[in-house]
């Protein structure tokens, strides 16, 4: 009897997670239908859930009569950019309020997290205006710079991780004459690996999709990210006119795709990051 409610229920429940992963996996079919589409098809708005054409020309036009590709090159600056800075920075500063004993570290510690409550909004003017004077504007370095300082959130979890780790370790390196950088880069960042994917997955994800940085800071459209570039191809000459809603969906393939790719390939670390464990202030 027990085995019977057991097999029934393992039973409803992988028929419900059909029924939602189905659920979730239309709009993506949809997407794949209309970006296989030709144009007739599109003039008509005659599209099927089911892709009923395969017009796999529509991928060569977007890569070769367009700025898709210069787009796409951009969005892989910042995101690698800020992957590198974030990483780096977060997990050094992380590792000086993990280990290094000062007076009011954790006021300052404090002060840290309590910017994570501060809107977006509100920074974006004197930013803006920093950058202007810094003659930055219509580059790709005020997307890129603010990584270089870390992040509130990131610096919390890494610091988390590090206090995990038994502070015998660094005394055993101190003892061996490493200094405090070597330790840090040595030994504190190869035992972290999981965290550090994690939040460079974070990173990834935010910055590959981001749309309100680069419509604020671009104007060149030779400079603009894929999800920027995206937008504009929805722009149409004529009012009225029907946008290139296949060449469009072929775009849209090319901006998920590599988070799909970057969360598959990191989906393990990002489970055995333990993010919700770690020590209190100390």
């Amino acid at each position: 009897m027990i085995r019977n409610n057991n097999l029934l229920e393992r039973t409803v429940s992988y028929l419900f997670l059909i029924i939602v992963a189905v659920v979730l996996l239309m709009p993506f079919l949809y997407m794949i239908s209309i970006a296989l589409s030709s144009d007739k098809t599109v003039a008509e708005n005659a599209f099927t859930i089911l892709p009923g054409e395969f017009v796999f020309s529509n991928i060569v036009k977007i890569l070769t009569e367009t700025q898709v590709s210069r787009y796409f090159f951009n969005s892989l600056i910042i995101c690698l950019s800020a992957m590198v800075g974030q990483i780096l920075v977060s997990s050094f500063v992380a590792y000086g309020f993990a280990r290094f004993r000062a007076r009011g570290k954790n006021i300052v510690f404090m002060l840290l997290l309590a910017t994570m409550m501060i809107p977006a909004e509100v920074t974006m003017i004197p930013q803006f205006l920093i950058f202007r004077e810094l003659k930055m504007i219509d580059t790709l370095f005020p997307m890129i710079i603010p990584n270089f300082f870390g992040g509130a959130f990131n610096i919390f979890l890494l610091r988390q991780s590090i206090m995990r780790i038994p502070y015998a370790f660094d005394e055993a390196a101190i003892v061996e004459g490493a200094s405090y950088p070597r330790i840090w880069a040595n030994m504190i960042l190869p035992m972290i690996k999981p965290i550090l994917v994690a939040i460079g997955i974070f990173t990834f994800s935010w910055n590959w999709g981001w749309f309100t940085g680069p419509l604020i800071y671009l104007s060149s459209s030779t400079k603009f990210p894929l999800a920027l570039g995206l937008y504009f191809f929805t722009e149409t000459s004529n009012k009225g006119a029907i946008p290139p809603w296949n060449l469009i969906m072929v775009t849209s393939l090319i901006l998920a795709l590599p988070m799909l790719l970057v969360y598959a390939l990191g989906q393990k670390y990002v489970y055995s990051a333990n993010i919700g464990a770690g020590s209190t202030l100390k």
